[in-house]
């Protein structure tokens, strides 16, 4: 379900602040955005009301839940979305302003866009107030519209504080949770929306999050995965065909099993079965 209000943008208005659109989206585990540096003109507030869902930062991705918040400013990099085990509910504001900059970056909201609010209701009301106003009105009572969006603002100056403690421990936890997983499936069609979907994240960030907790990529560890068992069975299955290891091991053509095993052993897998075929 969702809820999507659009004003148009006035400008050279004489007013501190506007909304360029208001909203909430609840009970939609598919909600995904990203939007690229230097592509979105607006300041933004969403504050997540129940359920749970991630923020990306710095290549670090941090759970949100019921209280917590984040602020763009304009023209940043976005990266949010809901969790697919739990969909938030998130209410939202982008809004516009040509003192709104130093306004806020005075109050240090420039340093993170995370936050958490002491109290959640003075906010809700607030956007509450101004979603009806915009449903009823649209742009008619400019001026109650601006007062309206500085209330919004002003509660969630007053209510939030830093959100300082990363949450990407949970999302590097499931990653670990994955790795016996991919192992065993080795074999398979390595597919990394898929993967990166069972850890709840973006394919973005799963590389970079993959990095971190193993230092390889995904495809290289899968590799990894691929030239461990394919040694294991060079050595215990000595009447299997080197063709009959490489498809049983993830390769369609025996050829480039060949030039990996050569890249990753140093040897092909006839003189590696040979050199080690006595060893205890």
């Amino acid at each position: 379900m969702r809820k999507h209000l659009a004003l148009p943008m006035w400008n050279g208005h004489p007013y501190l602040c506007l909304p360029e659109s208001v909203g909430w989206y609840s009970d939609m585990p598919e909600h995904v955005v990203y939007r690229d540096k230097n592509t979105w003109v607006s300041f933004s507030i969403h504050v997540v009301v129940a359920g749970k869902g991630y923020l990306e930062v710095n290549g670090e991705a941090h759970s949100l839940q019921r209280g917590d918040a984040f602020l763009y400013f304009p023209m940043q990099e976005q990266r949010y979305y809901s969790s697919r085990e739990e969909p938030w509910s998130v209410r939202w504001v982008h809004f516009y302003g040509n003192e709104l900059h130093p306004f806020l970056t005075e109050r240090g909201f420039h340093v993170s866009p995370l936050r958490t609010l002491k109290q959640l209701k003075p906010w809700e009301d607030a956007h509450d107030v101004l979603l009806r106003e915009c449903e009823e009105h649209n742009f008619i009572h400019v001026p109650r519209l601006s007062g309206l969006t500085y209330w919004l603002i002003a509660e969630f100056i007053h209510q939030s504080t830093p959100l300082t403690a990363s949450k990407s421990t949970e999302a590097l936890e499931r990653i670990h949770q994955l790795l016996p997983e991919m192992r065993r499936r080795s074999a398979e069609p390595f597919v990394l929306e898929q993967w990166a979907e069972e850890a709840q994240v973006s394919t973005y960030y799963f590389c970079k999050l993959f990095r971190k907790a193993t230092q390889m990529t995904p495809s290289t560890f899968m590799t990894m995965c691929r030239m461990q068992s394919a040694k294991q069975l060079l050595l215990e299955k000595p009447d299997w065909s080197v063709n009959r290891i490489a498809v049983h091991t993830g390769y369609a053509t025996v050829s480039y099993f060949h030039k990996k095993f050569l890249e990753h052993e140093g040897m092909t897998p006839l003189e590696f079965r040979k050199l080690f075929r006595n060893d205890g």
